[in-house]
């Protein structure tokens, strides 16, 4: 456990030293990733194809994104609709307008049908995404989120927040620190909640950097939730806390996202996998598969950029080699980014459930076995919040060129 001396009356007067950054444009930073993959890997051709992807996700009747599409014989089918992955979406394409890229949508008017029902916040993490995206959008609509949910007592009214579930904190905290940052004029005093959910956040975090999946697992059966945590925990965690860091002014939030993202490097994949689950106690991996491609160009680049933005630290190397994951460089050889549907596959996985808890017993006799090509599967599928995170990592470097999207149908 990391001792933290962070109370509330800490924050009023704390500050974070200065810090001197050599920073590069937009452009420049683009150029600079696209010359050092291998093979090269044009991050501004990856936003054209996340944003493509986003036309086929959309469902017009609804006015949201569908929860994901499946490829089969007859074409991609959409599957239902999802609030929580439609956020995760316009927080991409927002970065993406900042930039000064064009796209399709009519943002406002998505932004309207999610705002317009509140049922649909169920959890600190749903309270947390719906206050981030809110607060780096519309920031004047803050007030109406303060007005309709108690957050001093959000931790104890949520499932979610009882339980301590990382990636869930890790939201709120982000939520918190955007509003913070955004400060609008009826922004409440928020202090007390983001110190408690910082503190609750690194109870999940073990002494190597790792954070477990939950710190109050509901039953038995999750009682490994303590102790195992996937890839999102760990790099949610650490976006987190370097916003924090950031919104509040202070340094302590910073070394134990160090901690995560120094272990999650040293334990990345020879072709750049970020395996998917963690042990926090021994720090090593459990489950390699599936790799997912969320992972490799969505979340851990957002996650690994902000900690290099908040501590000067670069981790672009890590990031990079990642990327080139997903353009072929993988245990299949194969391009996950596919030209004629423009798409980007969802996933590496074992063929059958059973190969999953195979690798975990055997990762827990300390065994490591490399799986064959034969025994790899790619799930033909995309969600929104992959693309999501992908123009969030990424859609401050725009587009390779000005491009016409037609609206997909919905079907």
């Amino acid at each position: 456990m990391h001792p933290s001396i962070l109370r509330k009356e800490t924050l009023s007067g704390a500050g974070m030293s200065p810090r001197v950054l050599t920073t590069m444009s937009a452009p420049e930073r683009a150029d600079s990733i696209v010359e050092s993959g291998s093979p090269h890997v044009d991050v501004r051709a990856l936003n054209s194809i996340a944003l493509r992807s986003l036309v086929s996700l959309f469902n017009e009747k609804e006015g949201l994104f569908s929860r994901r599409i499946t490829a089969s014989e007859d074409g991609l089918r959409q599957e239902g609709t999802s609030r929580r992955a439609t956020l995760i979406a316009l927080l991409g394409l927002h970065r993406l307008t900042e930039a000064g890229a064009t796209h399709p949508f009519d943002t406002a008017s998505i932004r309207d049908v999610v705002w317009g029902d509140a049922s649909w916040v169920r959890s600190v993490g749903d309270l947390g995404l719906l206050t981030w995206f809110t607060a780096v959008s519309e920031p004047e609509r803050l007030g109406t989120i303060f007005n309709t949910f108690d957050f001093a007592e959000a931790l104890e009214t949520y499932g979610d927040g009882q339980q301590g579930r990382t990636t869930r904190l890790a939201w709120l905290l982000t939520g918190i620190a955007y509003a913070r940052r955004a400060r609008p004029g009826n922004l409440p005093d928020l202090t007390d909640i983001a110190v408690e959910t910082y503190h609750l956040l690194l109870e999940n975090q073990g002494e190597s950097g790792i954070f477990g999946h939950a710190a109050f697992p509901r039953s038995i059966r999750e009682i490994w939730c303590k102790r195992l945590g996937t890839f999102a925990d760990q790099v949610h965690a650490i976006y987190a806390l370097s916003t924090f860091a950031q919104a509040f002014q202070i340094e302590e939030p910073l070394g134990p996202a160090l901690n995560c993202a120094k272990s999650l490097c040293a334990l990345q994949g020879e072709m750049g996998q970020w395996w998917f689950l963690y042990d926090k106690r021994s720090c090593h991996v459990v489950n390699r598969y599936p790799v997912l491609s969320c992972h490799q160009d969505g979340i851990a680049p957002a996650g690994l950029f902000a900690l290099g933005e908040a501590t000067g630290q670069s981790f672009d190397q890590f990031v990079y080699k990642g990327l080139s994951w997903i353009s072929g460089a993988n245990e299949l050889a194969s391009d996950f980014r596919n030209a004629d549907r423009g798409g980007i596959w969802d996933s590496l996985e074992l063929r059958g459930h059973l190969a999953k808890y195979s690798e975990a017993a055997l990762s827990f006799m300390g065994i490591s076995r490399a799986s064959p090509p034969a025994s790899l599967t790619i799930r033909y599928e995309a969600r929104p919040n992959h693309f999501g995170w992908l123009l969030y990592a990424f859609g401050k470097f725009g587009l390779p060129a000005e491009r016409k999207y037609v609206m997909a149908a919905a079907h």
